[in-house]
């Protein structure tokens, strides 16, 4: 995607509308918030629904779920450090990420809903099913995440900006999942059930949103950092454009990469895991007869759902102040340990619903500084390696964030269905019995992949980013970068 006619990314359909040095309101709010929500709308549901509706509508064996899940995640893994590297290379009056975000608006939109075609039976429909699942999450995916991901470190060198762009689109991120977990599974519940053709409709709709608002997102940021390079030197295009090798060495030497690159891989695939078995827990663990029915599940979820969204809602409004008055790694460390601490409160519920909600509050809670900061904290490390060695390694770093990311979903989903399998998961069980349907030990693997996994990571992360002390000295930094620079443009 490199520019050779420069007249294509000056029309006034695919020039920015940002025009201010600074990171303003419509940027952040059209641009980090409402794009990224209609992007991630259909991997939210993915995330809460796709692995209930393989085993209980399109009746999957558990086998080959495992099976696909596993081997898709080395061609997502694959595909993220490909694309990384692509966006690295860009060069165009774009940028380098927004391209790749104007090109997802077609392929994440296209790729969503052929998994709910499904035209086939048998082998037939396992292998429609198989490729519809890899164009998702292993092409169309990586492009826009790692895309997405790449834009916070390159907006601004703002370090309090980029903490709000880094919470708008984490903030939409987790509405997203909101979405899937709260209001999705009432529809299935209730409406969707197993017509295959509402489910093709409710999805095909879904992928229309998305394209609509990843071409907003592309219209609304601009890529202030990237444009520093703009008029630099040979040398500094040279650096700028550094090697795969020599972007490894310099962020596998880092200290602080290390940290919250396995911190982030903790925190998430602990979340996919959740995630991945929560419609399962609110089908056979949960005492759904708080509703007066033992097959009421899809409120039960989004129960669950409502009660984890409020407190992250409301933490949005203090995150990015708290931290940019202690520190990112002083608030995120003290939210692991609230969530940690909410976590054992679901745990000892004993699947009664009252505690089970306040346990799930509080893990909540505690997650949203890590869910929020997350991005922020990358984009930091990202400039002090740039401080000590001089190369910009946005899209090697955000590649493999978005590999953790993507992964973390196949990864954990494939675990799930193996434990499934090994503990006697009946698929045709009738909801309607209530948690006497699945055996104790099918319940107890529901229960400590819903709970107990997530837990003991959140403890794990609040040990490892307790020692993530990048921000100490980033401010100067940051200044020398600004006066290389400038000495490079001279």
């Amino acid at each position: 995607m490199n520019q050779t006619k420069g007249d294509f990314w000056s029309t006034p359909l695919t020039s920015s509308a940002i025009r201010s040095p600074q990171v303003r309101l419509p940027e952040m709010l059209l641009g980090y918030f409402i794009g990224p929500f209609g992007a991630l709308l259909s991997s939210g549901i993915f995330t809460s629904i796709l692995q209930n509706y393989f085993t209980d509508v399109l009746k999957l064996d558990l086998a080959f779920l495992t099976t696909l899940q596993l081997f898709s995640t080395i061609l997502i893994v694959a595909a993220n450090l490909v694309v990384g590297q692509l966006i690295e290379r860009t060069r165009c009056l774009a940028g380098k990420a927004r391209p790749w975000v104007l090109l997802s608006a077609l392929t994440l939109s296209v790729s969503s809903v052929l998994m709910f075609i499904v035209p086939f039976e048998g082998a037939a429909k396992m292998v429609w099913v198989g490729v519809a699942y890899n164009l998702y999450y292993a092409v169309a995916y990586p492009i826009y995440n790692t895309a997405n991901s790449t834009l916070i470190p390159v907006s601004t060198r703002n370090s309090q900006q980029r903490g709000a762009l880094a919470s708008f689109t984490n903030v939409a991120g987790l509405g997203v999942m909101g979405a899937g977990s709260m209001v999705f599974p009432m529809l299935v519940s209730f409406a969707l059930k197993e017509d295959q053709s509402l489910w093709f409709l409710t999805m095909l709709a879904v992928a229309i949103f998305s394209a609509l608002t990843i071409y907003l997102q592309f219209k609304f940021t601009r890529e202030r950092v990237t444009e520093e390079t703009r008029g630099q030197t040979a040398q500094g295009a040279q650096a700028a454009s550094a090697s795969l090798k020599e972007q490894l060495k310099a962020v596998t030497g880092e200290k602080w990469w290390w940290i919250v690159i396995l911190f982030y891989l903790g925190f998430q695939w602990s979340g996919a895991m959740k995630n991945g078995s929560m419609a399962y827990f609110c089908k056979w663990v949960l005492d759904n007869t708080f509703f007066g029915s033992a097959d009421a599940w899809g409120a039960s979820q989004s129960l669950l759902g409502i009660l984890g969204a409020i407190p992250m809602a409301v933490a949005a409004a203090f995150v990015v102040p708290l931290s940019n008055r202690l520190s990112k790694r002083i608030v995120v460390c003290a939210g692991m340990a609230v969530g940690a601490v909410g976590g054992v409160i679901a745990g000892l519920g004993n699947g009664q619903i009252v505690p089970v909600a306040i346990g799930v509050a509080f893990k909540c809670l505690g997650s949203a500084p890590a869910a929020y900061m997350i991005l922020a904290m990358l984009a930091d490390v990202i400039d002090h390696i740039e401080f000590k060695t001089g190369i910009r390694t946005d899209g090697l770093t955000m590649s493999i964030y978005s590999s953790v990311m993507v992964a973390a979903t196949p990864i954990c989903n494939s675990i799930f269905s193996a434990i499934l399998a090994s503990s006697g998961y009946d698929q045709n069980a009738s909801v309607a019995l209530g948690t006497a349907a699945q055996s104790a030990a099918a319940r107890g693997a529901i229960n400590i992949s819903y709970i107990w996994v997530e837990t003991i990571a959140y403890v794990v992360c609040a040990v490892l980013i307790f020692f993530f002390a990048v921000e100490k000295n980033l401010p100067q930094e940051q200044a020398a970068i600004a006066a290389r620079h400038k000495n490079q443009e001279g």
